[in-house]
């Protein structure tokens, strides 16, 4: 499997920090097509990947100023976003692509993520969070998905351990329980990656 996508359910989540445990475990390049916002110091999901997997990570299609939805920040900052720039990158080795906040964010007026998902035809791994109100948005992510196409290899739980709502999900939704990762109060590329490694199997991802 050449390239994952790791998509959510909201903002907010834990995708970035999903993201970095998988790109560290499969030993990826990471890439996030387009960044809206950046903390104090200038720093995005990038940057925070980066730090945490200790992999490659490659350069935005599109880095953006203002801290909202891509097709709004690309307005606010007079950028014009093109899909021809939005291709995969060709990488050697794995590579994860990282969506920004759910399944159907606007990229641009004409192009949700979903739509971007279905036009690059690579299995996406589904964040979502446990807590209340989860079942839904996970159901509605997935069949938003499923409607255009787009294989899904799976839900990865954040958060706290909620039985019933995890394997809700996992038997409405048909799809895979791949893991849950907790929060972490010490939050280091170790014990990030010996998270993934107790939660997840990595064969699943291969």
């Amino acid at each position: 499997m050449s390239a994952i996508i790791v998509t959510g359910t909201d903002t907010e989540i834990g995708k970035t920090v999903f993201s970095a445990a998988l790109t560290g475990a499969l030993g990826a390049s990471y890439w996030k097509p387009v960044q809206a916002g950046t903390d104090e110091e200038g720093h995005g999901d990038a940057e925070t990947v980066a730090r945490l997997s200790g992999h490659p990570v490659l350069p935005s299609a599109y880095r953006l100023k203002t801290p909202c939805s891509p097709h709004r920040a690309a307005e606010i900052d007079g950028v014009t976003i093109d899909r021809d720039r939005l291709a995969l990158p060709q990488v050697d080795g794995p590579l994860v692509a990282e969506g920004a906040g759910g399944v159907l964010v606007p990229v641009t007026r004409q192009m949700l993520f979903a739509d971007l998902f279905a036009h690059w035809g690579c299995p996406v791994v589904l964040v979502a969070r446990t807590g209340l109100g989860t079942i839904n948005h996970s159901l509605m992510s997935i069949e938003a998905l499923r409607s255009r196409g787009v294989p899904v290899l799976g839900v990865a739980f954040v958060g706290e351990a909620v039985e019933d709502s995890e394997a809700t999900i996992a038997a409405i939704g048909g799809v895979k329980r791949l893991g849950r990762l907790p929060r972490l109060p010490d939050l280091t590329r170790e014990t990030l990656g010996e998270a993934f490694a107790a939660n997840f199997d990595i064969g699943d991802f291969r």
